[in-house]
């Protein structure tokens, strides 16, 4: 597939190289003379330097012959006029980045009819990836599979853990092993698949999924010393800070928003129901401790400036924060950060976008339903038709490529776990984990949307 990236910052970047790896041919076109020079140094991809939104720049780089525009530049009008455009070319598939709220809320536009298939809303998907972390407190990272049915979650088995020195075999109560499926342990810079000899050891971190309450009861068990937060302190009242206080207002726990400008402090207030809106400035410690007492508190900075976020969070943490997390985007930040452990958590706005483009991208049988950031592979998403091989199959007689596990099926509205006498019916919904050198045989078998 030829596909034709409009944008050469991180995402551009993040999804040339994603793309690359599914062996399609890229194109990236950008203003921006150094960036298309980074991309050039390391990437085997076309670059043209120009506007996306100018139908001349979009012929000199072959927008006739394209199968797909992803616009993912800084500029919600140029993503928007990119895609308009390259609709009346011919593109089959367009996808467009936007920032402001105000295209989702817009009344009688049909966008699939003006040329933009998909509209990503680049808040929506940090607020997302931060509810994630904060919903389960210990968990390493959080993904949700089969329609939020299923969670995957990565945690690290801490020195107190009852699975320590266990192994699958011999699990200290095996009645987990029917609910929660153990996908991947990581070990240093090695990745595998828990086999039944396979033991934990302190450090490692692990992967497993199930039903979103039996992996909250799982948790609790393997790691009884880390408690849900009670109170999340969310600093700047910007979108994103906006669209995470709102999500955060569906769970019982207790939410602050924290916002220096009293307009926009007012403006909060007026969008948000259960949340509290404080007017100060998150960076003074008098701030934070007028919310309360500590010892469970989470502080999740949210501002658009990557050193307010990162300063924030180490006075919260002085402050009795038990928990930070930060929205950083500059890729040097983030190196710095994890190397020294300043922060419980950063969350990368590249792979919350590239989660949801390639959801769309893939497809129609085979989706692109997750990607971890710290490991390897991808979380899958096949839907079997009645003639497909595996139907009325148990999943231990399943020719699964080496390096792929059923995680969990659907079926009709019942999840169940992929354990080895399950057998397969049309219409089940597979959630399937692959390490990268199964995603290719994982698609030959299963990637046919007419199999």
């Amino acid at each position: 597939m030829r596909i034709l990236i409009i944008g050469g910052g991180r995402t551009g970047r993040h999804l040339a190289e994603q793309f690359l790896k599914d062996e399609h041919d890229v194109v990236v076109v950008d203003p921006d003379a150094d960036a298309l020079a980074a991309i050039d140094s390391s990437l085997d991809v076309l670059t043209i330097h120009g506007n996306g939104a100018d139908p001349a720049t979009l012929e000199e780089a072959g927008v006739g012959k394209t199968d797909l525009l992803v616009a993912v530049a800084e500029q919600d009008d140029t993503n928007l006029l990119a895609c308009i455009f390259a609709r009346a070319r011919g593109v089959p598939k367009t996808v467009a980045r936007v920032a402001t709220h105000a295209y989702e809320r817009a009344k009688g536009i049909d966008f699939p009819a003006l040329g933009v298939d998909l509209l990503v809303n680049q808040y929506d998907e940090y607020a997302e990836d931060l509810y994630n972390v904060l919903r389960l407190p210990g968990a390493i990272e959080v993904a949700d599979l089969l329609d939020e049915h299923v969670m995957v979650v990565g945690m690290s088995v801490h020195m107190d853990s009852p699975i320590v020195g266990a192994t699958l075999r011999a699990f200290p109560k095996p009645e987990w092993l029917r609910k929660i499926r153990f996908i991947a342990l990581c070990r240093g810079d090695e990745t595998t698949a828990p086999r039944g000899d396979t033991s934990f050891l302190v450090g490692d971190e692990v992967y497993f999924a199930g039903l979103p309450d039996d992996i909250a009861a799982f948790m609790q068990w393997a790691w009884p010393e880390h408690r849900r937060f009670q109170r999340i302190v969310v600093a700047g009242g910007g979108e994103l800070g906006l669209r995470l206080a709102r999500r955060l207002e569906k769970s019982r726990m207790q939410v602050f928003l924290v916002e220096k400008d009293a307009d926009r402090a007012d403006f909060c207030a007026e969008h948000l129901q259960r949340a509290r809106v404080v007017k100060g400035d998150a960076l003074d410690r008098s701030t934070l401790e007028g919310l309360g007492p500590d010892g469970d508190m989470a502080y999740v900075a949210t501002t658009g400036s990557d050193e307010h976020n990162i300063i924030g969070c180490l006075v919260a943490e002085r402050s009795g924060a038990h928990f930070t997390a930060a929205r950083i985007a500059s890729a040097e930040y983030i190196g710095i950060v994890d190397q020294h452990r300043l922060l419980d958590r950063v969350v990368d706005p590249r792979l919350a976008m590239t989660n949801a483009i390639l959801h769309f991208v893939r497809g129609r049988n085979v989706s692109a339903a997750a990607i971890l950031a710290r490991l390897p592979g991808e979380l899958l998403e096949v839907t079997l038709a009645s003639a497909h091989p595996w139907t009325s199959r148990a999943i231990r007689e399943l020719d699964l490529p080496d390096g792929a596990t059923i995680v969990a099926v659907r079926r009709s509205t019942r999840i169940l776990t992929a354990v080895g006498e399950l057998r397969l019916a049309p219409g089940d919904r597979l959630a399937i984990y692959a390490f990268p050198r199964a995603i290719d045989a994982l698609e030959a078998v299963l990637g046919d949307p007419s199999a």
